[in-house]
């Protein structure tokens, strides 16, 4: 499947990233290159795909940058820790809306 590559080209792949298919699949794709396709139809990360294609994390890093490198997919990084809002925040933002 992976034609003896262990690694993806370029960036890596975190496992809660998200994938979502933006191409139509050509004919040179492999099965498992069209069925990871069909899977992420709608946007789904790494880990869930992992599952869903029964494809070990390793190989379906490596698909994803063939996908990846053919224009066929675009892939979201996950919010970092620090950018998500301080539990406080919210807390004071649900207090405030339930004045209204």
């Amino acid at each position: 499947m992976t034609r003896g590559r262990t690694k993806p080209a370029g960036a890596h792949f975190d496992l809660m990233a998200v994938v979502v298919a933006i191409g139509a699949p050509h004919r040179e794709l492999q099965p498992e290159h069209l069925s990871i396709l069909d899977a992420c139809r709608a946007p789904i990360p790494v880990v869930e795909l992992a599952a869903r294609t029964a494809l070990a994390v390793g190989v379906l890093r490596v698909l994803l940058g063939d996908l990846r490198d053919s224009g066929l997919i675009t892939v979201r990084a996950p919010t970092p820790p620090s950018a998500v809002p301080r539990e406080n925040l919210l807390r004071d933002l649900l207090a405030g809306l339930r004045t209204l």
